[in-house]
Formats: C-alpha cells, sequence, structure tokens
C-alpha cells in the first residue's frame, strides 16, 4: 500500500521567496530514492544527505528500504536550487514512512540544508521564507538557528530554531518542547572602518555638495586631479547619512540575505556601502547569472554605490546604469522568466579630468594631447552624465591651505540631513517616493514651490542652456532639497541658481 506524505518549504525566486509543496510517496518496489521537479545538482545530491542525517537521527533511512521512494518538489517547472528542501525532504519522508507521529502540516514551512550528521546549516533568504510564510497565512516557520534571528524581524511568525534532525523530530512528537525564538528588534548602528566628515581638511565645496546628496538622496559625480580626496570624501557620505527606516532595514537585509551576502550578521542595521572595483563584470554589479542573484547595485539599495575611477569601467555596464537611475530598480530578463531586483542608490562617482590626471591643473602641467582627454572623457557618455544631479570640481588644495585649514564636525550636518528627511517623508506621506530625489515630474511640479524670482530664473536658464526636460527636473529636487536643507518652504532663486550651478559646473571638465 503506498503511503503519501505533504509538507511545505520554500524556493527564492530572485529576492523573493515562493512557496514549494513537498510531496513524499513511499511505494513497494526495488529500492530507488528519486527526486523530481526541476532539482538542480546540488539538490539532486539531498538523497545522499537525507540518507546519513536520518540514520545518525537514529531513525530508520531511505536506503535500509526495499521500497520505491519518490520526492516530487511543486510546482514542477519551477527550478529549485541548492540544499534549503533538506529538512522538508526529511520530514516529509519520516511522515510518509510513519516513523513519526502525523502533526498538522498546513501551517508550518520547513528549510534547512542537513549535515551528515543530522545537523543543521544555515540557508540563504530566510527573510524573505517568513515574509513569504506570513503573507500566505503560516504559523510557524522552521529552520537552522543561525536563521533565527533574521526571519523574526517579521512580526506575527513564530520560528522555531532547530540545532538538529533528532531535536525536531522529539518537538515534532511533543517529547521536547523548542521555544520561539522572540522577534528580532533591529539595532541601528554605523558601519566600521569608513572616515568621519570632519577628518576631511578644506574642500568645503565638496561637503556641501555631499550634504545635499545626503539629505536628497541625489546622485553626485567628482572630477579632480589625483590625490584631492574624491574617495575619501565619498567614503565619508556614510558619516552623515541618516539611520535607514524599520521598513529599509527590511529591505537591505531582504536583498541581502538572497545574495548570501549576511555574513555573520542576521540583519544589515545601516545603509550599505558598496564600492565595486572597475574590473567588475556587468552581471557581477547589475545582477543576474545562471540563477538570477542580486549584484552590487541592489546591495547598495537605500545606501551608497561609489564607482572610482568611472571612466576605467566597461562602457556596456555604465550604460546598464541608465534604467536603475532612472526607476530605481533593474529587470533581469530570461528566457523562463524576468525579474525586478530594487536598486534605489546613491550614485557617487569619482573620475580624473584627463588620462594623466592634470588636465586644468594650475600647479603641474597635464602631459595628454588634446584628442586623449577628449577620448578619455567620452567614455562617460551624456546620457549618463545628464542622470547625476551634482557634479563638481575637486580641485588641489594648496600646503598652505591645507595646514591651517579647519575641520568642520559631522554632527551639526548629519543633524540638518536629518531634518531634511524628516521634512521630506511629511511631504510625500501616501507616495511612493521617500526623497526628493524619487518624485516623478508630477510629484515635481507638485512639490517645488518656487516664488516669483525662482520662476523669473528658471525661465531664463531653460531658454538660454542647453538643458534637457531630465535635466529640468532634477535641478527643480536639488532645489528643492536645498530649501529644505534651510528650512523654507519656498524654493527662491538663490536656492535654484546654487541647483543649477552644480548641474553646469563640471561640463567644462567633463
Amino acid at each position: 500500500m503506498a503511503n503519501l506524505s505533504k509538507v511545505f518549504s520554500a524556493e527564492l525566486d530572485g529576492i523573493d521567496a515562493r512557496l514549494i509543496e513537498v510531496e513524499t510517496d513511499i511505494n513497494t518496489g526495488l529500492h530507488s530514492f528519486t527526486i523530481v521537479g526541476l532539482a538542480d545538482k546540488a539538490l539532486s545530491e539531498a538523497k545522499e544527505r537525507v540518507n546519513s542525517a536520518l540514520k545518525n537521527a537514529g531513525v530508520k533511512a531511505p536506503n535500509r528500504e526495499n521500497r520505491k521512494i519518490v520526492v516530487n518538489l511543486a510546482p514542477a517547472d519551477l527550478k529549485k536550487n541548492g540544499s534549503r528542501h533538506d529538512l522538508a525532504i526529511a520530514v516529509g519522508y519520516l511522515l510518509a514512512t510513519k516513523q513519526i507521529k502525523a502533526f498538522e502540516t498546513k501551517d508550518k514551512i520547513f528549510v534547512g540544508e542537513l549535515a551528515l550528521s543530522g545537523a543543521l546549516r544555515p540557508v540563504n533568504g530566510a527573510l524573505s521564507i517568513a515574509r513569504l510564510a506570513k503573507k500566505k497565512g503560516f504559523q510557524y516557520v522552521i529552520l537552522p538557528k543561525e536563521n533565527a534571528a533574521e526571519a523574526a524581524m517579521i512580526p506575527d511568525i513564530e520560528v522555531v530554531p532547530v540545532d538538529n534532525l533528532e531535536e525536531l523530530i522529539a518537538h515534532l512528537e511533543e517529547r521536547k518542547n523548542i521555544p520561539v525564538h522572540p522577534e528580532t528588534k533591529i539595532q541601528f548602528s554605523s558601519p566600521a572602518g569608513f572616515p568621519d566628515l570632519s577628518e576631511v581638511k578644506g574642500q568645503e565645496h565638496a561637503k556641501r555638495a555631499l550634504m545635499i546628496a545626503a539629505a536628497g538622496g541625489h546622485n553626485l559625480i567628482m572630477v579632480g586631479p589625483p590625490g584631492t580626496g574624491k574617495t575619501m570624501l565619498a567614503q565619508a557620505l556614510n558619516s552623515i547619512l541618516p539611520e535607514p527606516t524599520l521598513e529599509e532595514a527590511i529591505e537591505v537585509t531582504q536583498i541581502h540575505s538572497a545574495a548570501g551576502s549576511l555574513g555573520e550578521h542576521s540583519y544589515i542595521g545601516f545603509r550599505p556601502f558598496r564600492a565595486p572595483h572597475h574590473t567588475a563584470s556587468p552581471v557581477a554589479v547589475v545582477g543576474g547569472g545562471q540563477n538570477p542573484k542580486p549584484g552590487e547595485i541592489s546591495l547598495a539599495h537605500r545606501g551608497v554605490l561609489f564607482l572610482d575611477e568611472l571612466p576605467e569601467f566597461r562602457r556596456d555596464l555604465l550604460e546598464s546604469l541608465r534604467q536603475p537611475l532612472e526607476t530605481g530598480k533593474v529587470t533581469v530578463s530570461r528566457v523562463r522568466q524576468s525579474l525586478d531586483f530594487p536598486s534605489k542608490f546613491i550614485l557617487v562617482a569619482a573620475m580624473n579630468p584627463c588620462p594623466c590626471g592634470y588636465s586644468g591643473d594650475l600647479e603641474k602641467e597635464c602631459r595628454c594631447a588634446a584628442f586623449e582627454v577628449l577620448r578619455y572623457q567620452k567614455k562617460v557618455s551624456g546620457p549618463l552624465l545628464d542622470r547625476i544631479d551634482l557634479q563638481i570640481n575637486v580641485p588641489r588644495l594648496k600646503i598652505e591651505e591645507l595646514r591651517t585649514a579647519k575641520t568642520s564636525g559631522s554632527e551639526g550636518i548629519r543633524q540638518r540631513v536629518a531634518e531634511a528627511r524628516v521634512v521630506q517623508a511629511k511631504r510625500l506621506v501616501g507616495q511612493k517616493a521617500l526623497t526628493n530625489s524619487e518624485m516623478s515630474s508630477k510629484l515635481t511640479e507638485k512639490f517645488v514651490n518656487l516664488d516669483q524670482s525662482a520662476e523669473d530664473l528658471i525661465k531664463k536658464v531653460f531658454d538660454k542652456s542647453l538643458i534637457s526636460t531630465r535635466g529640468y527636473y532634477r535641478i527643480l529636487k536639488v532645489a528643492r532639497t536645498i530649501a529644505d536643507l534651510d528650512h523654507s518652504d519656498q524654493v527662491s532663486e538663490n536656492h535654484l541658481a546654487e541647483a543649477f550651478n552644480y548641474r553646469v559646473k563640471s561640463a567644462e571638465v567633463s
């Protein structure tokens, strides 16, 4: 007589999870153990891990049975990857062979990789799986104890942390109770290893641009000779960014968990800073691959993406940034499906004005021919530059300026940035945007309240300058952020003039 069981697991599909039904059928016949349902190599090998884990947990393993065992992972047309279904397969087998007392399976999701000893190893995407469980009405998520704190970020879900298979069997048979993991309370922190803005001497113009970029989430490019502090300024941006909200922290953690980059952390309690090398491939930066995973631009979601030596990056990689810079997401298309990865980040780029780095420098002579300078600058296309709101020059400081320059504290700047973000959050409540940079053209028209002097100036600027429609709206957004920093409801002429200055100042160089 055939014995059949069904338990539930979950599969990662991009950064989201999808429900998987794990059906186990035990029938008479010569011994065989087959896993069907588009399983990859790692999942096909699950039968060996399950065999050894069940044996070492003190129960009868499948290879001791002279029966035909079929495990089906439904839906069968969804590709299954990795080892996260090991635990569900083992529990389904125990139920089908009646080696464990029957229990209610409709309210439980099982995920976890089994070691040969029966211990559970952590898996990627625990937070996504917990969100799926809540959405689908499940009560329990049963997973390795290393993943428990991450999954417990989602309220109203009971997370059961399991150390090994033997312990889980005792829990399911009510011989031993495994306490539910308490809800995880996120402790926000600052990422270690980054300089504080107060450590940067001089460059007040660049610091002002950083404050505006942090306050409104605007993209920034810095152009200047080598050694003027462009990289340090970019890294110091983290010191003035406000703490992420709870929802932002959950979004960021979900992406890093799906990508397997959480490391020893249970969650990400700070805004990420990603700085890929210029030799990185488009797939590594944008995302994708055979089993699509988030790239660097998604790992920088709600934080900073720093591209140093911008012209050295591959041209196709730079052009692939256009879509995420405009929409806040990147679409990875494959034959079977398309996946959307969120990628709302602040792009901070740095570049030299020419190959030798000294074009326009007053102290050191440039060794590049005119055509070399032009060819170098043309590596960064006009459409990409058009998506960067703040474009500034970072000149070399003279030794006298370096020694006498005073360092300004970052606490006051961070406070102003946080206050500006609060103003934006109140203004944009109920909208899809969180910062001024995310406003659509319709929202920009609605919320950028220009006074009469600003109206007159914008007409002159638009009529006499070669500014695109996109550039026009980006100037308005930056002006709105500058006004927010000044606690002004209206955008005045000086706010608009400063925004326009950031837009065109580096045009001569880049």
